[in-house]
């Protein structure tokens, strides 16, 4: 992405359009910008920069798939969140969350070795 400069005006209504509800990526998309040179037009005007989460009608969805064995990135991608805001609504619902090592193959390694 080249880099865009906006006008006082332009910012003006991206701080109105945030604040109205857009999400950073959004923003970006609509004036040509990067989600972050967003943001940091928004932090030099004092607005607060909202933290996506996991939406609340797609927790049990994503409870049922970690359960299931997908990662926290897996499930992230399929809502299109991070694989911490994924952590945090699985963590803040009582979900015990694995440890981030490989996961199991479901073929028994034993069974590709033997002759």
């Amino acid at each position: 992405m080249t880099q865009t400069f906006l006008s006082p005006a332009q910012v003006d209504e991206l701080v109105a359009i945030y604040e109205a509800g857009a999400t950073l990526v959004e923003l970006s998309k609509r004036f040509g910008a990067h989600r972050r040179t967003a943001a940091a037009h928004l932090i030099r005007r004092s607005v607060p920069i909202r933290r996506r989460g996991l939406d609340e009608c797609h927790l049990p969805e994503a409870v049922e798939l970690y359960a299931g064995g997908l990662t926290l990135l897996e499930v992230g991608l399929r809502f299109g969140v991070s694989q911490q805001a994924v952590r945090r609504a699985l963590a803040a619902k009582g979900v015990e969350i694995r440890s981030s090592g490989r996961r199991q193959l479901a073929v028994n390694q034993s069974a590709r070795s033997a002759p």
